[in-house]
């Protein structure tokens, strides 16, 4: 992609033309598209009605619009059927169903669940609750220095009561790059099923999941260029059939008698409720957003970015970097001297750079690194060498201010 193309790319995200933001926290939530934004506000202008419940035209087109991102997202991610495409509020929610509906229902006393120490909460504190609930044993896999996993460690932990793995694809403070799909043949020999949160992947790295071979993947629309509100949850088709629902109540209903109630097949069965409608097409506007650049292009884009993020932060004296595995996405973990991260995140805020300053939603990986937080910078596909200059500009201004 030449510089102009890139100009209009960056152009296409309206908050980017405030006077002064360079806006570096898209591991956190990446800013919309004009494409995603006008599309939300057509459908509230001319198309809304609620879906699966009307026959009246107006409804009618509203469902074939909301259907119609499930063959998107089927298509994003090679799923072999839309019935395996289940919307959520968000990855949390997809987590916690998968634990509910899955692991409440499968997993005995004694089994075992393997998590890594660098795990966001949301694929952490499900799993070790639910070992608490049913008194199933949580294994941890350990990450080396450079904030890669142990691989030889991982394998260790598997064993014939392997029940579960639950691995980010991505690190979402690190951005260390995990080797899933060797990690999920590995957990397919114990007979072990692999949730993959890919909230930190979906929107950098192309993901084919029959290629995988992952049983459960999720991601949030936010982190994807589309609105807050939805999420995905991926699971393989039989699994799914075996699951009972998460919740209770309309659209999720088969027939109800004052004697007996049955429940749809999935996906319908774990959609209770008026789903989030203008926000799943907004999902999927985010979709075509995504597909009409091309991951490999994003990812071109957002290699450049990391390596020129990190030359100039480490010729910076009294910077170290947290997190340096050589498969890594855009994110940089950063401390500066021994100025506290808040203090970092609010100076550089004062100059215009917003960046993340925090635990980030991993306190397991910060204990892990012997620190309480770090700063952290992240990139997407709008942002450009300028963004760069001016977080290099107020980490020395930072630096004159301390001293």
């Amino acid at each position: 992609m030449s510089i102009a193309d890139h100009s209009n790319l960056r152009a296409q995200f309206p908050v980017l033309k405030r006077e002064g933001l360079a806006y570096l926290d898209s591991a956190a939530s990446c800013q919309k598209p004009q494409s995603v934004i006008d599309t939300m506000t057509a459908f509230y202008q001319h198309d809304y009605a609620t879906v699966h419940r009307g026959v009246y035209r107006l409804s009618q087109d509203s469902t074939t619009q909301y259907d119609g991102v499930r063959t998107k997202i089927k298509t994003l991610i090679n799923a072999a059927h839309d019935r395996e495409i289940i919307f959520t509020k968000g990855a949390t929610e997809a987590i916690n169903l998968v634990a509910a509906c899955y692991g409440n229902t499968f997993f005995d006393e004694g089994d075992e669940l393997i998590v890594s120490e660098i795990e966001h909460h949301a694929n952490f504190v499900p799993w070790q609750q639910l070992a608490l609930e049913k008194n199933l044993i949580l294994k941890i896999i350990p990450v080396l220095d450079d904030g890669s996993l142990d691989m030889n460690a991982y394998q260790s932990l598997l064993s014939e009561n392997t029940a579960l793995v639950a691995i980010q694809h991505v690190s979402n403070v690190l951005g260390t790059i995990h080797p899933i799909k060797e990690m999920i043949q590995e957990a397919h020999t114990v007979g072990a099923k692999v949730l993959v949160d890919a909230c930190q992947s979906v929107s950098h790295i192309a993901i084919d999941v029959q290629d995988l071979d992952c049983d459960f993947l999720c991601f949030s629309s936010h982190k994807f260029y589309g609105p807050t509100g939805v999420g995905v949850l991926y699971g393989k088709d039989q699994l799914l059939e075996q699951m009972p629902p998460y919740q209770l109540g309309g659209d999720m209903i088969e027939s109800v008698t004052l004697e007996k109630t049955t429940y749809a097949k999935h996906p319908m069965r774990f959609e209770a409720g008026t789903p989030p409608i203008a926000e799943v097409i907004g999902l999927g506007a985010a979709c075509d957003f995504v597909s009409a650049i091309g991951l490999d292009q994003i990812a071109k884009i957002e290699e450049n970015l990391l390596k020129e993020a990190t030359e100039k932060l480490l010729a910076i004296p009294g910077v170290r970097l947290i997190g340096t595995a050589k498969d890594k996405t855009a994110v940089i973990s950063f401390l500066v001297d021994d100025i506290h991260p808040h203090d970092i995140g609010t100076v550089c805020d004062t100059q215009g750079v917003a960046i993340r300053a925090g635990h980030h939603c991993s306190q397991t990986t910060m204990t892990r690194y012997g620190v309480s937080a770090t700063a952290r910078a992240s990139f997407a596909c709008y942002n450009n060498s300028q963004d760069i200059d001016a977080l290099i500009k107020a980490i020395k201004h930072l630096q004159e201010i301390f001293g």
